[in-house]
């Protein structure tokens, strides 16, 4: 009698991409694109994280959660802001960020009902401008290691 094990491959978690904007005093804000809204429905907020991405790791810039008693959904429309704005919310003290500098943005959602829905939202992106992180925002694509050498990304 012979033994097959099979490998699913759908079953690693999905990561959609993550749409950075420019937010209000030029900050940059967090959400999910209209088309994955429209696609898999507004997913379920749990938490976000921002680190600075180099050579020697990740390093926390800023986070915060949403306890489970107080859900609300992502959806296109609503632009999480850097550093967040409601004091009620458990969440670390915002780091300033730098142009040049490679970051990540991470959403932790509740898993979603359709199974070939994103498990978590993650965008890479960088600055320019001033520092602080006042100025224009590049999300970077294709898998990008560094922000070296791309367009608002230099140092």
């Amino acid at each position: 009698m012979a033994v097959t094990w099979c490998v699913n491959v759908s079953a690693a978690p999905l990561v959609g991409e993550l749409d950075v904007r420019m937010g209000s005093g030029g900050m940059p804000c967090f959400t999910v694109f209209q088309k994955d809204e429209h696609r898999f429905g507004a997913p379920e907020f749990r938490s976000i994280s921002v680190n600075e991405v180099s050579a020697g790791g990740k390093s926390l810039m800023w986070a915060m959660t949403i306890p489970p008693e107080r859900p609300f959904l992502v959806t296109f429309r609503l632009c999480i802001p850097y550093a967040g704005r409601l004091p009620v919310l458990p969440k670390t003290t915002a780091l300033p960020r730098q142009p040049g500098k490679l970051y990540e943005a991470l959403i932790d959602i509740k898993p979603p009902m359709l199974t070939s829905a994103p498990r978590a939202y993650r965008a890479r992106f960088c600055l320019s401008g001033k520092a602080g992180g006042a100025g224009q925002f590049r999300t970077l694509h294709g898998g990008a290691v560094d922000g070296k050498g791309r367009a608002g990304c230099a140092g």
